[in-house]
């Protein structure tokens, strides 16, 4: 009972802050109301603050099914409302089907659209190009590399998943590295801390953002994951490959334009290749809220570059301390006894 207690808590955490990336129409994003934020010391945008990027007003990564081949202008607010109780209701009844893939590969219990972005006549999904509110199709190469035994390790935008063979079966547990890279407390999973940055699923959903003159930190609270971009400076050489990528930032009147290249393969997003490039723009709409919005562009992965966005709210929360792995023996255990069980297996054999 306790058990079921915790599976149904997760999924209705999972539902309750499943902001999706979805594409909308093929309209530019949505102006910002004009907003003229306070400023650093030294004339730079302020930025500073805690946000969470889990407000309850989620939406689906992509246009939901039911809106196939309609643009987001002629969603009507009462189709929204009606999938929104629909939604609701299969969830209460523990119905729902699982839908399509969301951001990061994990699959929520369902495409609940809050009645928030009814009332607020906001957007029914996060993409905002392609205008059909899908990720444009996979390259051909793409599709090889998803087909390779390589594609299935795990990487930073996804999680343990029992129907893949890449992260369970009968070796799963064999070598620790082949466990995904959140598990082993190495980066976020569902790439919450980017770039891009993705809605937080379950927990730690925050974001600190501190400026200085000639750097700009975002910490956050999953896994405690940290970038430090380095305003008006170079990127990196090639060679230099980091997990989170090289990020560089520039002001383009009161937004924060980052620049995000040399990533390396072990984190790649939703399947990206190397040559990942990510340019995301921060901007303060109000006393309370930041817009996020990010633009993938790799011709190896995709047939054209794509844009989401979604906001982040300011908030008075704390931001703790990611304590992962400390006193997990978990692992250790499993990885012990499966030696022994080789060794038992061994020692029949002999007899």
């Amino acid at each position: 009972m306790k058990r079921a207690l915790i599976v149904v808590a997760v999924a209705l955490a999972t539902t309750m802050s499943t902001f999706a990336q979805s594409g909308a129409s093929k309209r530019p994003a949505s102006p910002a109301k004009a907003y003229t934020p306070p400023r650093t010391p030294w004339g730079d945008p302020q930025l500073e603050g805690v946000y969470s990027n889990d407000d309850e007003t989620g939406v689906p990564f992509e246009r939901p099914a039911q809106f196939e081949g309609r643009r987001l202008e002629d969603v009507k607010p009462e189709e929204l409302a009606a999938l929104n109780r629909e939604r609701t209701e299969q969830f209460r009844r523990g119905t729902i089907d699982a839908g399509p893939e969301f951001a990061g590969g994990i699959r929520p219990p369902t495409e609940l659209i809050f009645d928030s972005l009814v009332r607020n006549n906001s957007t029914a999904w996060l993409v905002v190009d392609p205008p059909d509110g899908r990720v444009p199709p996979l390259t051909d190469a793409a599709r090889q590399r998803r087909a390779s035994d390589a594609y299935n390790r795990p990487t930073s935008d996804a999680a343990a998943r029992e129907d893949d063979p890449g992260f369970e079966g009968p070796n799963a547990y064999d070598d620790p590295e082949i466990r995904p890279l959140a598990e082993r407390c190495l980066v976020g999973f569902s790439s919450t801390s980017g770039p891009p940055i993705l809605p937080t699923y379950f927990y730690n959903n925050l974001h600190q953002i501190v400026q200085t003159r000639d750097t700009v930190m975002i910490l956050t609270e999953m896994v405690h994951d940290v970038r430090v971009i380095r305003m008006n400076a170079d990127h990196a050489p090639k060679t230099v490959r980091k997990w989170l990528g090289d990020s560089v930032g520039r002001w383009d009147g009161d937004t924060l334009v980052v620049d995000t290249t040399n990533f390396s393969d072990k984190t790649r997003f939703r399947g990206s290749s190397e040559n990942l490039h990510v340019v995301e723009r921060f901007t303060r709409t109000g006393p309370k809220t930041l817009r996020y919005q990010f633009t993938i562009d790799d011709p190896s992965t995709w047939t054209r570059p794509w844009t989401a966005e979604y906001t982040w709210p300011a908030t008075d929360g704390r931001i703790y301390e990611y304590a992962c792995h400390e006193g997990n023996y978990a692992l250790g255990n499993i990885l012990r006894g499966a030696r022994q069980k080789e060794r038992d297996e061994a020692n029949k054999t002999r007899k």
